[in-house]
């Protein structure tokens, strides 16, 4: 079916266009919506429920960690590990559908992501040790890494330019979605039916593989540079020459986020839900679920008006803003423990420090152009990744000794050294890719 597809798609390789995307050059209009076709938006609207579902697959072992951990006697240490593990395979998984993304296309590398994640949700509940577990939600992460990876790609080059920004926010913001429905159903199912049912509901995904195989067209521009046959095999072009420079400097600050990021949001709740005497918060499983949800309800609006104002005042400065408001959050988070002041918190530590993560897509993927974009926005995302699926398991560690609440406090650093790491690559919003 995809060499057949394969063929159709390189005789509908687009005409020559003022616009590398595909979009006629004229005056935008007043309202913004109306320059989108609605082939962009059958992408983004693929873009985004494969995000949701993928955060729902990963985001329901957070849930189920305080759970997992009691049931099978396991240290928080060893938790965190399980976390590790998945997230050390994202990096992975990132990194190689970059390349079978120029060799497959970016729409099939997103059909193959999805197969992924789903097959391996669903087996992760029948998993009966924590070795069996973690090689479930290692290939679990495979998928999940390749999916942001490969969903960038569509979107940055399938989008007006000066909407890339937005579409690309929009897109992200599955994730807050997926938190939440990940949220509700812990709520719901954990309690009454256990952490497998839970792990099971993964398996919803697989049914979004065939609505995107009929509805969503290829990337314009890896139709075009496939036909000029300028998808190189040149695997170390992003460490040379002019390259260099941005796949150091975008590493590191995905390095520094990520480690933030996942440091925090992977142990929050089971640091909501933990007693008191053991540095957490104290709150019961259906509290802490009640804290969360707000929070990604900000998340997805942080999101979302992180692409407007991104396209508007540029994405160094508004991601420098969202990161240095993150730091004072979760230092703010670390040392309060009663139940009125962290749902006050919640809203805007979502908004704030999961809403930073829209600034990635815009800012690798212009980056790099499409002859080495794919690899180039697969390395730099999950080199940060990969490194940063060791904050899960030194949280772990480090509550051992200090209580969850003091161990995160180490991620408010990371937040902080990111805004600053921000400045070091140049402003690319309006950049036309080619």
């Amino acid at each position: 079916m995809f060499q057949n597809q394969s063929r159709r798609e390189t005789q509908q390789v687009p005409p020559p266009v003022q616009s590398p995307v595909g979009v006629s050059d004229r005056a935008p209009s007043q309202t913004w919506w109306r320059d989108i076709s609605p082939k962009h938006w059958w992408a983004l609207s693929a873009v985004l429920l494969g995000n949701v579902l993928d955060a729902f697959d990963v985001m329901v072992y957070a849930f189920a960690l305080t759970t997992i951990l009691h049931e099978w006697n396991l240290t928080t240490l060893q938790a965190g590990f399980l976390a590790t593990v998945s997230l050390l395979a994202c990096s992975f998984g990132g990194v190689l559908s970059g390349t079978i993304a120029d060799k497959i296309g970016r729409k099939r590398a997103i059909v193959l992501c999805i197969s992924i994640f789903t097959l391996f949700s669903g087996l992760s509940a029948f998993t009966q040790s924590l070795t069996q577990l973690a090689m479930t939600r290692a290939a679990l992460g495979l998928g999940w890494g390749g999916m942001w990876t490969v969903a960038v790609l569509l979107i940055s080059e399938s989008w007006p330019v000066r909407h890339r920004g937005k579409a690309l926010a929009v897109a992200n913001a599955g994730w807050p979605i997926g938190y939440i429905l990940a949220a509700i159903a812990s709520t719901f199912v954990l309690p009454v039916h256990g952490w497998r049912v839970l792990f099971f509901l993964g398996v919803v995904p697989g049914l979004l593989i065939f609505w995107i195989i009929r509805n969503v067209d290829e990337s314009p521009l890896y139709l075009k540079a496939r036909a000029e046959k300028k998808m190189g095999t040149d695997y170390l072009q992003i460490f040379r020459g002019k390259l260099l420079r941005p796949t150091l400097t975008m590493s590191l600050i995905s390095t520094l986020t990520m480690c933030g990021y996942w440091g925090l949001f992977t142990w929050l709740p089971g640091y909501l839900s933990l007693p008191l005497e053991k540095g957490g918060a104290g709150l019961s499983v259906a509290k802490s679920s009640a804290f969360l949800i707000p929070a990604m309800v900000a998340s997805w609006f942080g999101q979302t008006a992180f692409g407007f104002l991104a396209d508007r005042f540029g994405r160094r400065p508004v991601f420098a803003v969202y990161v240095l408001v993150s730091t004072v959050m979760i230092y703010v988070l670390s040392s309060v423990r009663d139940a009125t002041s962290l749902f006050i918190l919640s809203p805007f530590l979502g908004f704030f420090a999961s809403g930073a993560f829209a600034g990635f897509g815009p800012m690798l993927s212009e980056a790099f152009p499409t002859s080495a974009r794919a690899l180039g926005v697969g390395f730099t995302c999950n080199f940060g990744r990969g490194i940063s699926s060791f904050a899960p398991a030194i949280i772990g560690l480090l509550g051992e000794w200090y209580g969850i609440g003091g161990a995160l406090v180490i991620t408010a650093g990371f937040y902080l050294l990111s805004a600053g790491a921000i400045f070091l690559v140049p402003e690319t919003a309006g950049k036309e890719l080619d």
